[in-house]
């Protein structure tokens, strides 16, 4: 491991390419995330006083120096994913309202700033073709709506709601100050550069340690970096094209974590006979998964993705069927989380054919009155003892 303080655009100034591994979380920040930021920014870039502003620590795995010979340096980002994307959206929106305003400003005797010197400089990687040529590849719930932004192109149907709207955040703020001040507040922004050896540190545990952006790792972020992170790049590319993208669109990139979250315990509940805690999924799952009688961790990852279809049918008014909507609509209108559980190995039985239509019906139709008949006798519903 090696670890370095960094000028963060001196940093990305360096021809090479930040990839956001699959197993990493999708892009999260808030406006609150961008407001610290941007004032942080702000205080900085209009204060001579202060020579460098520390914004955390950049992780990433060092590339193989043969990989580097052949081509362009890549890394893989372990930490700092968030700070990284949201700086490029605010770089981004800097150039365009440079070349909106038709204005370029000078910071010293050598260096003139308009929009390309921006872009070439700091987003993109000018001496290259294709994909080589962006600095930061996102996820693929991210990397399409940033890189529509990036070469201004339109958006896509299915966007990445986070990206667009800390895009535009940055977008109106820029309208209001002097775009030479907020420069100055980013070139004064320094990293700490904390470069792993694949063969020598466990990138899993140090991500599993982490947590410098501001926001906690949920349950579903150690989930899938649990499941992908040891496996060959092969394998992990196809359990993830094949499972996990597939599920983070079933539930919604916005709302993913934390329906995510509530679903892995209620499947968990399924397979363990008993409620985990909702902060403890994690640390349950891996004790689930290890079991060997549970089988090989791709079997565990389809059995997760097809009960995940359940519950968003069930939970998120996805269900097709009309006469079921209905009565997962009644049930959830009860708010008995407890009852998800065993609504999902009905739900199977009902896929798998054991039970008919007419039986799931009855069965919901039931269970609905059973708690209405509770909650009038003043019964907690909490507990379906």
């Amino acid at each position: 491991m090696n670890a370095a303080a960094v000028n963060l655009l001196r940093f990305l100034q360096i021809p090479k390419q930040c990839i956001i591994p699959i197993y990493q979380r999708t892009y999260s920040w808030t406006d609150q995330q961008c407001e610290l930021l941007w004032n942080d920014i702000l205080r900085v870039g209009s204060n001579n006083n202060i020579p460098t502003h520390f914004v955390g620590s950049f992780v990433h795995i060092q590339d193989n120096p043969a990989v580097v010979l052949a081509g362009l340096p890549q890394c893989m980002v372990i930490d700092g994913q968030q700070r990284m994307t949201t700086i490029s959206l605010l770089l981004l929106a800097i150039a365009n309202e440079i070349k909106a305003r038709g204005d370029e400003f000078q910071v010293n005797e050598s260096t003139v700033i308009n929009s390309n010197y921006i872009i070439n400089s700091y987003l993109i990687n000018q001496n290259e073709q294709g994909n080589d040529r962006f600095k930061l590849i996102l996820t693929q719930s991210d990397k399409e709506t940033y890189l529509s932004l990036l070469q201004s192109y339109p958006t896509p149907t299915d966007y990445s709601l986070r990206i667009v709207e800390n895009y535009e955040y940055f977008q109106d703020k820029l309208k209001e100050v002097e775009l030479s001040e907020i420069f100055k507040g980013i070139q004064k922004l320094m990293v700490v550069e904390i470069a792993l050896d694949r063969t020598v540190d466990n990138p899993q545990l140090i991500f599993e340690s982490l947590n410098s952006t501001g926001l906690e790792l949920s349950q579903a972020d150690l989930i899938r970096n649990f499941i992908l992170m040891g496996m060959q790049p092969d394998l992990q590319k196809r359990i993830y094209d094949q499972y996990w993208y597939p599920m983070e669109v079933l539930f919604g990139h916005a709302e993913y974590s934390s329906y995510f979250d509530r679903f892995m315990r209620d499947y968990l509940t399924t397979k363990i006979n008993r409620i985990p805690n909702i902060s403890n999924v994690h640390k349950e799952f891996k004790y689930y998964s290890s079991s060997s009688e549970n089988g090989e961790i791709e079997s565990i990852v389809a059995d997760i993705y097809k009960y995940a279809k359940y519950f968003v049918k069930m939970v998120l008014g996805k269900e097709t069927n009309q006469s079921l909507k209905a009565a997962f609509e009644s049930i959830n209108q009860l708010k008995v989380d407890v009852i998800y559980p065993f609504l999902l190995q009905v739900y199977n039985d009902y896929q798998s054919e054991v039970i008919k239509e007419d039986d799931f019906l009855e069965i919901l139709n039931l269970l609905e009155s059973y708690i209405f008949r509770r909650a009038i006798c003043g019964i907690p519903t909490n507990s379906m003892n």
